[in-house]
């Protein structure tokens, strides 16, 4: 584990707002999957996101508007079993909170019941605000996000920078203000220039995790397979890889392939074996039928 690895019991949203108080970055990661969240938890993160992106780093999809409530708590489930200190968090997926509060409030029931996770996420301002403060007066936590919400990427002109003009500037932090009058406990903020988020963080209380939106934010998060040089999609600007474990995997792969063809894998130090008394009377055996 890394050297500042939070401590061994879960963290908190007290954890989080001193974190913010005391000026201390906060980490946040997605992970998709059980072995996943036992490496982000080994790394000693903060929060662990179960974002939709999921439906296209794991699931193959073309956008993340496809993926169901089901394979979201599939996934959820697997990534609670991995973690003891970080904060969970599960998006709900496009369709499952937009229509009315009660759809909102019963899916992120399930979240909470099925999953174990600690905080749900749900996207835009908006008609939002009003599912966010419906959800926080139910009892479950929420995390806001606003700037590029891939959910409704099509609407927003396809999958760019958010509030570049002073007018869209000023209904990004109108949006995350009224997410935060609404109850939310933190907020994400993707995908808009510097500048907007060093101008909401003097205006807003609660954490704000930026993910291309500039260092002003008390945390970051980024996609596990991003940063890790896993998933073979085109990356956006603000991603930036530590790792490129799709091409050492390609090549490891490849390797096995290379020897198995060339009768090399397996070596009898990778085979099980018989006494030799026993090998021969299976022989004998055999040699009777």
């Amino acid at each position: 584990m890394s050297a500042h690895a939070a401590p061994t019991r879960r963290l908190t949203l007290g954890d989080l707002a001193a974190k913010k108080a005391a000026g201390e970055p906060i980490v946040m990661v997605t992970a998709y999957d059980h072995p996943g969240a036992q490496i982000v938890e080994a790394a000693g993160v903060d929060m662990v996101l179960v974002g939709d992106s999921a439906a296209m780093t794991v699931l193959g999809y073309d956008s993340t508007v496809p993926v169901s409530v089901d394979e979201m708590i599939m996934l959820t489930k697997a990534v609670r079993r991995g973690l003891t200190t970080p904060l969970l968090v599960a998006d709900l997926p496009f369709g499952s909170y937009e229509a009315s509060d009660a759809q909102a409030i019963a899916t992120a029931q399930r979240f909470v019941k099925e999953t174990g996770c600690d905080l749900v996420k749900i996207e835009r301002g908006g008609t939002s605000v009003d599912r966010a403060r419906a959800l926080v007066s139910a009892g479950i936590p929420v995390v806001g996000h606003v700037g590029l919400t891939p959910q409704t990427a099509t609407s927003l002109g396809g999958y760019r920078s958010q509030g570049r003009t002073a007018e869209a500037a000023l209904a990004v932090i109108d949006s995350a203000l009224a997410l935060q009058d609404a109850g939310c406990s933190l907020l994400v903020v993707e995908a808009v220039p510097a500048e907007v988020t060093a101008s909401l963080m003097s205006l807003i209380d609660i954490p704000v995790i930026g993910i291309g939106a500039g260092s002003a934010a008390d945390g970051q998060v980024l996609v596990f397979h991003d940063l890790l040089g896993i998933y073979d999609g085109g990356a956006a600007k603000f991603v930036k890889r530590y790792a490129s474990l799709r091409s050492a995997a390609i090549e490891g792969v490849t390797a096995y392939a290379d020897e198995v063809r060339a009768h090399v894998y397996p070596a009898p130090e990778h085979a099980y074996s018989m006494p030799a008394e026993e090998a021969a009377r299976l022989r004998e055996l055999l040699e009777g039928r």
